[in-house]
């Protein structure tokens, strides 16, 4: 590689992580947030808005870097001990703070608003963050109490060739699922920021705390959770079998037997809420999602990875494996001209 070419490729390299460091965007919103209260006569949603995204930038900045700190220990330290004192701070400063900056020039004035405010958000994220820093202890203590939960495993299958998993799974096709989760982020954000909006007196009065309760916990955590709710009770018992020349998937009571050669394309994710598998061909078009199903005890809501008998089954049944950006994700399709 040239120097030239290194420059570049360090400048490229350089240039994401600017882009990509929450401190920077916490900067430039709380400076816009400032820019804009100083023009301004009130405080008005916009920059109320921008002070909001700019101290949990600062807050998930922080979390972030205590959580990489080695030994641990000391990150846990700190966190707790910035945690305490900024909690302190707030209630010194929504206790005494005002008459303290009713005397101080205007522009010291504006700057002590958006600090304020923003420092409701970013240490609301680092309690939360030291919160589940405990919970994580708490899950370890009673995880060394109970078998940890494990990935579904290949079974020999008793009928017939081959190896085949049992596991609950949702049909649905992810298409439907975006869909599904961009209609609940824009009605549920809209009707947040309606209730924000049309309560504004109210919110500018008690603080940028209410805002992140109203929208946090009345409306996204339910909307979640509904959501989850009425995908899982859609929830089956799916068996998925590779034999020696054909795919059989069982969902409920239905069976799809599909030869090797018949089959057009073949997704198959091991983990995260979008664990699952999607298959195409001989008029079978099936998509099954483990991630969000409720899995039976002891057992994770994935999928295990394929046995590498199956890439080799299949490739000489003409399908190709594609490239994939995510490690836990295969992909096979047929090849052109195959079939």
């Amino acid at each position: 590689m040239t120097d030239s070419a290194l420059d570049v490729q360090v400048s490229r390299t350089v240039g994401r992580r600017l882009i990509r460091n929450p401190l920077i965007w916490g900067a430039v919103l709380l400076l816009a947030a400032f820019v804009w209260t100083l023009a301004g006569d009130d405080l008005s949603f916009f920059p109320f808005l921008l002070m909001l995204v700019g101290g949990w930038c600062f807050g998930f900045a922080f979390v972030k870097a205590t959580m990489r700190m080695v030994p641990a220990r000391n990150g846990v330290f700190l966190h707790a001990g910035v945690a305490v004192m900024l909690g302190a701070a707030i209630a010194f400063t929504v206790e005494y703070g005002n008459d303290v900056v009713d005397s101080l020039p205007e522009a010291v004035q504006a700057g002590a608003v958006v600090g304020r405010l923003a420092a409701i958000p970013a240490t609301g994220w680092i309690w939360l963050g030291l919160l589940s820093r405990v919970t994580d202890v708490m899950t370890q203590r009673e995880t060394k109490k109970r078998p940890v939960p494990v990935t579904p495993e290949w079974e020999r299958e008793e009928i017939g060739d081959g190896s085949g998993v049992r596991f609950p799974g949702i049909p649905l096709r992810m298409r439907a699922l975006t869909a599904a989760i961009i209609v609940i982020v824009v009605v549920f954000g809209l009707g947040g920021t309606a209730l924000v909006i049309a309560f504004d007196d109210v919110v500018l009065r008690m603080g940028a705390r209410f805002t992140i309760i109203l929208v946090g916990v009345l409306i996204a955590l339910p909307a979640y959770l509904v959501f989850t709710g009425v995908l899982r009770r859609r929830t089956e018992s799916c068996r998925v079998a590779f034999g020696n020349d054909e795919l059989r998937v069982t969902v409920g009571e239905s069976i799809h037997v599909i030869p090797f050669r018949r089959l057009e394309r073949l997704v198959w994710r091991t983990r995260s809420d979008y664990a699952r598998i999607e298959v195409q061909g001989d008029g079978v078009d099936l998509s099954l999602i483990a991630g969000l199903a409720r899995p039976p005890r002891g057992l994770t809501a994935e999928l295990p990875p394929l046995p590498r008998r199956v890439f080799r089954r299949l490739e000489l049944a003409g399908m190709t494996q594609q490239h994939a950006r995510r490690r836990d994700v295969t992909v096979f399709a047929r090849s052109p001209g195959q079939g």
